[in-house]
């Protein structure tokens, strides 16, 4: 199959056609007719496999076919997609401009971290397309600066994400300023009871799609442990990626104080590294991911949730320098390398600390991980586990203040958010924000010489420097 059977617009083929693709991921085979169709729809799909492109195109599709029957003296908001952190909507919005170039209509990336004034004009002048975190979106809603009772199509990305990440309670808030006749489509990594339940509540009679097994990891991704002491990690990291000549590696923790402890280290060692994480400004988070990307930093250390959205075209190494409380985080980690047909390696560092922990992901996996030890850092076998920091296991990742509120909590009484885009915490106007951000210029997706289809958005990171702004759609207006 290729996309010109799909029944796409001359428009959308040509953009698909500038970015190289011109066969569908098999999500894309199996999502794009059923939304076309006028379905609600659920799909699974791990990050990698095409899922965004699998939502945007049939909805451009819908959207620049189909009368709005609304004035066009200003523009109404026709569709919303909501994903679970700003660096995801950046990346979406990408895929929204890449993919909709040649079509007469308008987009806005929303969210939290960057001045609300920016986003203010581009709603008020109306625009067809919103990609939104919940947080922001409710600020902007409170402050009637958007109209969302004219919304055909919303889309939740990520949702598994957003229900770990405690944004239950704005998701909801959000449907209900939407009109009850509309298409509603949700991806997710898998099709969980807490998923399908929700579903329930958004959804209906949808149709169903999914590609590849709940929780599987790419044949493409070399996975290895290396067992070591807690204390040398730091120093067999650096030896890995100095013996090796790693040029870019993805590093994780599962705590800001950590990303930091270990990018500030590194970075005097002679190894160029920053950290990305919630307590980072949006311009140093999309700074420290622009310059990853162009090699000017060797190694970017990141907290999950941070992480989330990253998508680095053929990103070759992949470090859990610590292991993620819980294991289904360990396949979202390592899925950010070996996409596209691209081979990638994932190498986790692990302590006596960690031994439960890697039985609980090799469990999930279904099978061993190779252990390799290093001459020079093996482990002390009378070492004793110590507790792990932040061990909780309801919300992978282990980031200080990155749960939701607890029950029967106000919203002015919850906990001050840190900026992993928690639950409002990615939407609450301060004086520490910067001027509002706009998406760059795509850059192109991984793969080789013909790929097939559009696996991933390309520009990631929140795109302009803080105080500039596009014309937010396709083109100007």
């Amino acid at each position: 199959m290729i996309f010109s059977e799909l029944g796409l617009r001359a428009e959308i083929l040509r953009s698909l056609a500038e970015q190289g693709y011109d066969t569908p991921t098999p999500i894309q085979q199996q999502a794009i007719p059923e939304v076309l169709a006028g379905h609600d729809l659920m799909a699974a799909a791990q990050t990698g496999t095409g899922k965004t492109a699998g939502f945007t195109l049939p909805m451009l599709q819908l959207l620049s076919t189909r009368s709005s029957g609304l004035s066009m003296t200003k523009f109404q908001t026709r569709a919303l997609i909501l994903t679970p952190t700003r660096e995801l909507a950046a990346q979406v919005y990408e895929s929204v401009r890449t993919y909709g170039k040649h079509l007469n209509l308008r987009a806005a990336a929303i969210y939290g971290g960057v001045s609300m004034v920016p986003q203010t004009k581009l709603l008020r002048a109306g625009v067809e397309i919103i990609v939104a975190t919940p947080g922001r979106l409710l600020d902007h809603i409170a402050q009637r600066n958007v109209d969302l009772s004219n919304v055909e199509i919303v889309v939740l990305d990520e949702a598994d994400r957003m229900l770990d990440m405690g944004f239950l309670p704005d998701i909801k808030k959000v449907m209900k300023t939407l009109p009850e006749k509309r298409q509603t489509l949700m991806y997710s990594a898998t099709f969980s009871d807490e998923i399908r339940q929700l579903a329930k509540q958004f959804l209906n009679e949808p149709r169903q799609v999914a590609v590849a097994s709940a929780n599987s990891t790419a044949d493409t991704v070399a996975q290895a442990v290396y067992t070591v002491d807690r204390s040398k990690k730091r120093d067999l990291l650096v030896k890995l990626i100095e013996d090796n000549q790693w040029h870019q590696v993805l590093v994780f923790t599962r705590t800001k104080h950590g990303a930091n402890a270990l990018a500030e280290k590194l970075d005097k060692g002679g190894i160029r590294a920053a950290a990305i994480h919630g307590n980072k400004s949006q311009g140093a988070r999309t700074k420290a991911l622009a310059d990853f990307k162009s090699l000017k930093l060797h190694v970017l250390v990141a907290t999950d949730i941070a992480a989330r959205g990253i998508d680095i075209d053929q990103l070759p190494h992949v470090v859990n320098y610590e292991l993620p409380n819980v294991p289904e985080d360990y396949v979202h980690r390592i899925g950010r390398t070996g996409r596209a047909g691209a081979t990638g390696e994932a190498v986790s560092l692990v302590c006596v600390d960690e031994f439960k922990l890697l039985r609980d992901i090799e469990r999930l996996l279904k099978r061993q991980l190779e252990k390799r030890v290093v001459e020079g850092f093996e482990p002390d076998p009378n070492a004793k586990p110590q507790p792990i920091e932040n061990g909780r296991r309801s919300f992978g990742g282990g980031d200080r203040d990155s749960r939701p509120p607890r029950q029967g909590q106000g919203q002015g009484e919850a906990r001050k958010p840190q900026g992993d885009n928690r639950s409002r915490g990615e939407g609450r106007s301060n004086a520490a924000r910067n001027a509002s951000s706009w998406g760059n210029k795509p850059q192109p997706n991984g793969g080789g010489a013909r790929r097939s289809g559009p696996p991933r958005q390309g520009a990631g990171g929140a795109g302009r420097s803080d105080g500039q702004r596009s014309d937010g759609g396709f083109r100007q207006r």
